[in-house]
């Protein structure tokens, strides 16, 4: 790893140890548990951020695997198939994409646990830090904290609506469930108010912390979405919250787009507003290419393990990429695959290995098959969510690689850091608020925003701009960011069909309570539907 990922990484792990005793439900009266005496309370910025440790190392619970699963798996991006029996696992995984989850669904109560461990840590450090005396430092520290918080209860309302608001450590009169309009507006105030102490540096001393542009980034998130979220129009609150990030002068579009996510990335990465930094030793349970690579790209890769490759990308969404030059297509790996210096990759198998339709004389006779990934999937059996485990079948669909595999880890972790929210994602988000009524500033108009992005990816320029324009350069733009679901939704067309996918309910786009949660606290009213 680089010296600034050690450093970053070292510094938000440093005092993880000192706190303890958290709960990832929304029963939180468990008492803390904490190293920290007034002895050795923090007083200097480096211990204060040291003292923030868990709180980063809790939220990343979620964008290394639930969370990223659920986002990836539920809209019409990506899908886990079954092989062989594989990778079902009770149909967990199945039921993101084709909209059956419910209460029982271990993927949804692990998205709950990690959004509401990471609420419950923020409150514990606030409340370990109230008797801390004032200072600058302490003062910007409480801000990210809350901004920290403020984001966990921003995917929590997203994902589940209508959720329960918590602001101290161990309170037991406020976990009944509020309307989201509420989450809403203790989200958007929470930040409003946080703005004036959070920091505008932007290198590597505030890398993975919040700084005002995360703030501003969440807020255009909320405004953007507001329409669906509470059901008014906050589209010229869109394009403020984005010009105050696009008028600050700090990002930019990087000229490299797939370097941006190669395991070397990082501070130094000028689109980025705030990233969730992994390390393949120090931050881990970032393997991304474990779930996307064949076994055979194993040598190509120089990954010190087999991948087992069971998210497939539709090609009805790789289809999006319809300019030959756009260089965003290139992270997905499609039809007959080569070595780096140009040679086939071939695999050794059987007749019956590569097609178990096979009927011929020699089911067991040896076959050298070059890999070539196809663009249908076709499931066996639909209850099963099976696509069968020769290889003609472990070579359906497309494969993601935006997450370059780590050659240099020597474990299936990688060092790839995971942007939340990106510059990118601003730009597009002004035009699209534009588009919806916002009223355009500084010279900017939805054209020339979003010719902006697909000239960084050498995409050519466009003649106009639509709505569905819009929702389909961010889906090219975003890929496996996790941002495709809340899109969909946003642009109404989470209730289409895909794959096998046939539930049209609009009830689905938010998720269920999970059944444990509400076991341990008879206050949460389970959502519509479920």
């Amino acid at each position: 790893m680089t010296h600034f990922k050690q450093h970053i990484v070292l510094g938000l792990m440093a005092f993880t140890g000192c706190i303890a005793g958290l709960t990832g439900c929304t029963k939180l009266d468990i008492d803390p548990v904490s190293s920290l005496t007034p002895a050795n309370f923090p007083k200097t910025e480096a211990q204060f951020i040291a003292a923030t440790g868990p709180i980063y190392t809790t939220f990343r619970g979620g964008p290394d695997r639930a969370y990223w699963l659920t986002a990836n798996l539920a809209a019409d991006e990506n899908v886990m198939v079954a092989r062989g029996g594989n990778w079902f696992d009770g149909g967990i995984y199945a039921a993101m994409n084709l909209h059956t989850y419910d209460q029982d669904n271990s993927l949804v109560q692990a998205d709950w646990s990690w959004g509401f461990s990471t609420i419950s840590t923020c409150n514990q450090v606030l409340s370990l830090f109230s008797t801390v005396e004032e200072s600058a430092a302490k003062s910007q520290t409480v801000a990210e904290i809350k901004t920290m918080r403020a984001l966990s209860y921003f995917y929590m309302m997203d994902m589940f609506g209508n959720i329960p608001i918590s602001k101290t450590f161990g309170d037991t009169t406020n976990l009944g469930t509020q309307s989201r309009a509420q989450v809403f507006a203790f989200i958007e105030s929470e930040l409003l108010e946080q703005v004036p102490n959070l920091s505008t540096a932007v290198d590597a001393t505030t890398y993975g912390r919040p700084t005002k542009y995360l703030a501003y980034a969440l807020l255009a998130k909320l405004y953007i979405n507001a329409a669906y979220y509470v059901g008014t129009d906050r589209s010229n609150d869109a394009v403020a919250m984005c010009d105050q990030i696009i008028t600050a002068g700090k990002y930019a579009l990087d000229a490299d787009y797939l370097g941006m996510f190669k395991p070397n990335n990082g501070p130094q990465i000028k689109d980025f507003i705030f990233a969730v930094p992994f390390d393949n030793i120090q931050a881990l349970n970032q393997y991304y290419a474990r779930f996307t690579m064949h076994p055979a790209l194993r040598a190509k890769y120089s990954m010190p393990y087999s991948p087992a490759g069971p998210i497939y990308s539709f090609s009805s969404y790789y289809a999006l990429y319809t300019d030959p030059n756009d260089i965003r297509s290139k992270q997905y790996l499609t039809g007959k695959q080569y070595t780096h210096t140009g040679e086939p990759i071939m695999i050794t198998t059987t007749n019956k290995g590569l097609d178990d339709s096979y009927s011929g004389p020699n089911p067991t006779a040896t076959v050298l098959h070059q890999l070539e990934f196809t663009p249908d999937i076709i499931w066996r059996n639909n209850a099963t969510f099976d696509i069968g485990n020769d290889e003609l079948a472990n070579e359906q669909g497309y494969r993601n690689i935006k997450f370059y595999p780590d050659s240099t880890s020597t474990t299936r972790n990688q060092s790839n850091d995971l942007p939340l929210f990106r510059y990118a994602d601003i730009l597009l988000t002004k035009a699209e608020a534009i588009l919806r009524g916002g009223t355009a500033t500084n010279g900017d108009t939805p054209l020339s925003l979003v010719n902006a992005v697909r000239a960084r990816a050498n995409a050519g320029a466009l003649t106009a701009v639509t709505l569905p324009v819009i929702l389909d350069e961010r889906g090219r733009e975003l890929a496996m960011e996790m941002w495709r679901r809340n899109d969909l939704i946003r642009f109404g067309q989470y209730e289409k069909t895909w794959g096998i996918k046939t539930n049209t309910d609009p009830q689905r786009r938010i998720f269920p309570i999970p059944k444990g949660e509400i076991q341990l606290n008879p206050k949460l009213v389970q959502n519509p539907g479920y």
